[in-house]
């Protein structure tokens, strides 16, 4: 499995990525920082093979990071992800050598893009037995996707941070769409909708509960 860093100061992006990384079982998350001093600290003394960094952060910013990353002879690979989408931040990324940039928001499907593009890289650099023109182009090259919002249409950031950290508080107990409606003082119908990308993205697991009674209905827990 490839080892992960997540370099974010963003509780609630951080905590995103990490369910993305889970999901996906060619890799494996080793660490969280919320700067790049204490990223660097951690690439000193643990073996990574990728990094997510953010762009903007307190203390040192993604750009000094990687450049700090490249001076150390760290032989990882880096996704640069920010909020600013502009040519002048891409192009300092590409300066340095990324395998991929992903601009806030993005979705899902488009975070395991860019995983599948490091695997695809990588796998390229080991089974190469003789470089040439036409594989280097491949290496190089990689595969051009759209870059898309990071949530859903009908997600937003606020409603699924306000859900997330309800189920986080009541780790270990179960609950349906109507008892969660209750407590965050939402429609059932909103609450569905988010437990449902909750469910998807593996931050809750969701089973159907027939012991009501009546009609089963559907009860969610905090994926630990």
């Amino acid at each position: 499995m490839y080892k992960v860093l997540i370099v974010e100061d963003d509780p609630m992006v951080s905590m995103i990525n990490e369910q993305y990384i889970k999901r996906n079982g060619s890799f494996e998350l080793v660490g969280q920082c919320r700067d790049g001093k204490s990223a660097l600290r951690f690439l000193e003394e643990n073996e990574v093979d990728l990094v997510v960094l953010d762009v903007y952060m307190p203390i040192m910013d993604g750009f000094e990071t990687l450049k700090n990353i490249r001076n150390m002879k760290c032989s990882c690979d880096v996704i640069m992800v920010t909020a600013a989408n502009n040519r002048e931040a891409l192009e300092e990324a590409m300066r340095f050598g990324i395998v991929d940039y992903l601009v806030k928001p993005f979705t899902y499907e488009r975070f395991q893009i860019a995983l599948d593009k490091y695997i695809a890289h990588t796998k390229a650099l080991q089974n190469l037995d003789m470089l040439n023109q036409t594989n280097i182009d491949y290496i190089m090259e990689g595969k051009k996707n759209k870059s898309d919002e990071i949530y859903p249409k009908g997600i937003q950031e606020k409603t699924l941070k306000l859900l997330m950290e309800h189920m986080k508080q009541n780790a270990g107990k179960w609950f349906t769409g109507d008892e969660i409606a209750t407590v965050v003082t939402l429609t059932a119908v909103t609450v569905r909708r988010y437990m449902n990308y909750l469910s998807e993205i593996g931050f809750v697991v969701s089973r159907m509960d027939y012991e009501t009674g009546g009609r089963p209905s559907v009860k969610y827990i905090y994926k630990q």
